[in-house]
């Protein structure tokens, strides 16, 4: 019995140890812009980054980026670099780093910080013409960012 419950207590430690807790954005501690650790404590999904990348109602990177893998993606951006070769020109922590606030590497980048909450001025609440409140989110998830690097990391060309 003692084997059993000692047996059970290590596995549930090393399986604590293992899954790491969503790190909030008021949490997240930058190292020259590069973000080492994963917010979400799980593995980004590409094909889910490719959605979001690509998904004018998500991400809407292509607003401002070119992404040749996303050639069905009409009306795609000429702002910001284009993406191919993502994977190739940054390590996966300098895009989760970019991802979730490019100002953190690129100070006077235009891009949204998508993982952030607080530090600016919010034009209103969703568009309704009522002042912003409490309740504002960042405009990407934890695991919304780790699939948008998961899929950045893919574009090595």
């Amino acid at each position: 019995m003692a084997k059993t419950l000692t047996l059970s207590l290590g596995l549930a430690l090393a399986a604590g140890i293992a899954t790491a807790a969503e790190i909030e954005p008021t949490e997240v501690k930058f190292e020259d812009g590069a973000l080492t650790q994963s917010l979400s404590g799980q593995p980004g999904d590409a094909a889910e980054g490719r959605n979001i990348v690509g998904n004018k109602s998500l991400g809407n990177c292509v607003a401002c980026h070119v992404v040749s893998d996303l050639s069905e993606v009409p009306f795609q951006g000429e702002i910001g670099p284009m993406l191919d070769g993502a994977g190739y020109r940054w390590s996966e922590a300098e895009l989760r780093g970019i991802v979730a606030n490019a100002k953190m590497m690129f100070p006077d980048s235009m891009m949204p910080s998508f993982y952030k909450i607080e530090g600016f001025i919010r034009p209103g609440k969703a568009y309704t013409g009522k002042a912003a409140d409490d309740t504002f989110g960042p405009l990407l998830t934890a695991q919304q960012i780790e699939d948008v690097v998961a899929y950045l990391a893919t574009l090595k060309e």
